[in-house]
């Protein structure tokens, strides 16, 4: 896999900016040397910002796309979106411009999707979960549907999250890897 020399750019929320965790445990940390392990390696730049939405994201991107140059933006936005209630719609255009704004750039995009909690209702639900899908047939970009799958669906998902139950733990964190590699690794090579 020829890695060398290749930026990948992390754009997202709490959960890729370690909150609550002790530094360096993170998945982002964990992709950064399972890339050193399994590649000839990759610079990874974590931009996450812990309560940043996608209208954040996007006002942000400009000038880290100008500043990092990546080969690959791993694009994990729109929890702290749904967890607000904000329009779908405005979510939607927000994640589809940066992606676009990614790809004239020159970068390969991994949209990195969440879900929201069931009290948001049936379709608000449906609906947020299909965005990342949506956006990325849209664009032709790379999507992993559902981070905090194996998390929030395993054996034992009350341990897998901190107290306020939406921030995965430690022990978390290497799942959130292993869900995000296969679709990552094929961008890598």
């Amino acid at each position: 896999m020829a890695a060398a020399g290749k930026t990948i750019l992390v754009l997202g929320d709490s959960i890729s900016a370690e909150y609550g965790l002790k530094r360096g445990t993170g998945w982002v940390p964990l992709l950064e040397k399972r890339l050193v392990a399994e590649t000839s390696g990759a610079r990874v730049v974590n931009a996450s910002i812990s309560g940043e939405t996608t209208s954040g994201g996007r006002s942000r991107l400009p000038a880290l796309l100008d500043k990092h140059k990546p080969d690959i933006l791993v694009l994990e936005l729109g929890g702290n979106d749904g967890l607000r209630g904000l329009p779908l719609a405005m979510t939607e255009d927000n994640l589809s411009h940066m992606t676009q704004a990614a790809q004239k750039a020159g970068a390969r995009v991994l949209l990195v999707g969440i879900q929201v909690p069931p009290n948001y209702g049936a379709d608000y639900s449906s609906r947020f979960a299909g965005l990342y899908d949506k956006v990325a047939r849209k664009h032709k970009a790379a999507v992993v549907p559902f981070m905090l799958k194996g998390v929030f669906d395993g054996p034992e998902p009350m341990r897998m999250f901190q107290p306020d139950r939406i921030h995965p733990t430690e022990a978390a964190q290497p799942l959130i890897l292993d869900t995000v590699w296969p679709e990552l690794k094929k961008l890598v090579k």
